[in-house]
């Protein structure tokens, strides 16, 4: 790293729906953090449209970066680096963040970083412990050691990183300051995946089932309040790990794996909807939502009978419990040390009550996002970048889009 530098990386964020730029100095401090939404735009579809979101990042991406920069009051030639996501994603919307970046670092003749869009949600919630340390460390008067502004645990983060597109656990571990890497001095094991459905992916197609808004978490989050979460009885079946090939080095204990389901859950509801001959009802509603201009959870609340809300609630419910058995579970198992939860379901209401109260009872600290960088945004790839800037690993002109990328072994 250059000891001239100002530790000032920009950001840039199109793997999905949401085109996004932010500048954070040295992986803890955050400048600007700019995001531009397609919501109106997936909505009418009850989902993400794979060629428009290519099209709006098009015509978002240099208007975002330039939002950013002036938020930051950084000019162009202030940048250390360009960091990006290449992935996973949609193959067609990362490939847009990519080509910026690389052709803004070519112009800036800057390093460009290449950055996983799941490790960057793990980096969310350490830039924002390393910002309130940094706070403290202020108020103090204590300075702060350089190797730990970003994490203050000398042993593994279990790190639940679930939204739209993942269901994942990783033990994350930063190793020795000195480590060089391609993800500079982080390394990341995954022992959890879902097999079918993401969480975040089955509370949008249930509540899009139920004729709620899109994307449906913000819905389902909002209603579940106002029903009993203990009127449907959902059940969870037990997922074994398949064995592995003998010698395999990188194969993962079968006892100690975990495995997420939840296309399950939504048959179940589907079900339960079918017996209760709901459909008209629910159709009744889609229509009432779509003839508001904009339509807000608190909107259908009054369209929703004492049926509908206990399904919501208990359907929030069974997931929430399924996700928080097996990451505390695993946190046991693993002997972590914290536990972080990330991305966009993690900016659900219950979730967070559920886990903090666990994590108290376990005697185990628990630490979540703001809601902010809980979804898509670009100050976590920046974050992400930091370790690899400081490692000197940069990504060369072949650079392109993983869509299928994974994190960890």
């Amino acid at each position: 790293m250059d000891s001239g530098s100002h530790g000032l990386i920009l950001g840039i964020e199109t793997s999905c729906d949401e085109t996004a730029a932010a500048v954070v100095r040295r992986g803890r401090e955050m400048l600007s953090n700019m995001v531009a939404s397609q919501i109106a735009v997936h909505a009418p579809y009850g989902g993400v449209v794979p060629e428009l979101a290519s099209r709006e990042h098009l015509r978002n991406v240099l208007p975002v970066v330039r939002a950013a920069l002036a938020e930051a009051g950084v000019t162009w030639p202030e940048l250390d680096a360009v960091a990006v996501t290449e992935g996973p994603g949609l193959a067609g919307a990362l490939l847009v963040g990519i080509s910026f970046a690389k052709a803004l670092a070519c112009a800036l003749d800057k390093p460009l970083i290449a950055v996983n869009h799941l490790e960057g949600h793990i980096h969310a919630v350490l830039l924002e412990e390393a910002r309130r340390r940094m706070a403290t460390s202020r108020e103090t008067g204590e300075s702060l050691h350089p190797s730990r502004e970003q994490s203050q645990s000398n042993g593994p983060i279990l790190a639940l990183v679930v939204s739209g597109g993942h269901t994942h656990l990783y033990l994350a571990r930063e190793q020795n300051e000195n480590t060089s890497s391609r993800a500079g001095n982080w390394t990341y094991r995954n022992i959890g995946r879902t097999v079918d459905d993401a969480a975040g992916e089955a509370f949008d197609k249930v509540a899009k089932l139920l004729g709620l808004g899109y994307p449906g978490g913000p819905w389902v989050d909002a209603l579940a309040p106002h029903g009993n979460p203990d009127a449907v009885p959902f059940t969870f079946s037990q997922i074994k790990a398949k064995a592995h090939r003998r010698g395999d080095p990188d194969a993962l204990d079968p006892m100690r794996e975990t495995y997420f389901s939840f296309s399950g859950i939504k048959t179940a509801v589907l079900r339960y909807v079918h017996v209760y001959e709901m459909e008209n009802s629910i159709e009744a509603r889609r229509a009432a939502l779509a003839a508001l201009p904009d339509a807000k959870p608190e909107d259908a609340l009054r369209l929703c009978d004492g049926r509908t809300l206990d399904l919501i609630a208990s359907f929030q419910r069974s997931v929430i419990d399924d996700l928080r058995r097996k990451t505390f579970r695993a946190a046991e198992a693993f002997d972590a040390e914290q536990v972080i939860v990330s991305g966009g379901v993690a900016a659900n209401r219950e979730l967070r009550v559920r886990f903090t109260a666990e994590a108290a009872e376990r005697h185990l600290s628990v630490a979540f996002p703001s809601i902010a960088l809980a979804t898509d945004n670009a100050a976590m790839i920046a974050a992400a970048a930091w370790p690899k800037f400081a490692a000197g690993a940069f990504a060369d002109e072949l650079l392109t889009a993983e869509p299928a990328l994974t994190l960890g072994r």
